[in-house]
């Protein structure tokens, strides 16, 4: 079953949600998309998740794709963690005897880790595709301070998306793609990494981290980071060398994404 709808999060904002949900389902994972992207940029991993029987929720970040709100803008972080934690809800109560997993890519890392570490126990397990925990590079902290909170800036990650070329030209011709975000997007963000920095044992969820070891956008040592920091009996990490950012759409992707298959198939036989 597939579908495409709108869902009020917890504070009524209007969010693009889609459910690919096959028969004989075994789990539900739930596709948290990065900054300045959207969730149908997660069609094939949606399939490969389906082929598992894995039933997938996905959704467009408020201000984001399809969704509404200020358009890639933030005035708390807190927004992101609370509307993943307001679909993993919506998924637990349409799938009340299924375990719940949630995966998380770049700023969709980040927003898994803070709902993993502010509601702690929820999900059966969190997988985190090179995610914003740290910011090694400086990415969202280097923000001149005398700017305005809605001041425009440009979205430069383009070339380093991903090695394979066609990524890039789909991701610079994708409508659905923003070309900008706010200072308060990540001043947002910023805040919410030093919060994360200050409570990196209390997450405990099963966690499963996943990074490309040429990432230019955010350092593997993020990875590094929060692994070593988490105090999660169940945690894993790998670093997969010569793959940038979007390890989903590497030419590698399906050893990636068959290792997430393996780790949720693990999990769920527990």
């Amino acid at each position: 079953m597939k579908e495409e709808l709108t869902v009020e999060s917890f504070d009524r904002t209007k969010l693009f949600m889609a459910k690919s949900l096959p028969e004989d389902m075994a789990a539900i994972a739930v596709v948290v998309h990065g900054l300045a992207e959207h969730s149908g940029r997660y069609l094939y991993l949606e399939e490969k998740l389906n082929a598992a029987n894995i039933g997938v929720y996905r959704f467009d970040h408020r201000g984001h794709g399809q969704s509404s709100g200020e358009e890639t803008h933030y005035d708390d972080f807190n927004e992101l963690t609370d509307d993943v934690n307001h679909i993993v809800e919506l998924a637990k109560e349409e799938n009340p005897n299924l375990p719940i997993f949630l995966i998380g890519h770049s700023m969709g890392g980040f927003a898994v880790a803070t709902f993993g570490t502010k509601y702690p126990g929820k999900v059966d397990g969190i997988v985190i595709s090179g995610g914003l925990t740290r910011d090694h590079f400086g990415t969202i902290s280097s923000v001149p301070e005398d700017l305005e909170e809605h001041f425009r800036l440009p979205n430069e990650l383009t070339d380093g998306v991903c090695s394979v070329e066609e990524v890039r030209i789909d991701y610079v011709n994708d409508p659905l793609n923003k070309k900008s975000f706010t200072v308060g997007l990540a001043r947002s963000l910023a805040s919410g990494v030093a919060w994360l920095k200050e409570r990196g044992n209390v997450f405990s969820d099963p966690v499963l981290l996943l990074h490309g070891q040429l990432d230019s956008l955010v350092s593997y040592k993020d990875s590094l980071d929060f692994f070593s920091e988490a105090s999660s009996n169940d945690k894993q990490v790998k670093i997969y060398g010569n793959l940038f950012h979007e390890i989903f759409n590497e030419y590698a992707k399906d050893e990636v994404i068959n290792d997430v298959l393996v780790w949720i198939k693990n999990r769920i036989q527990r």
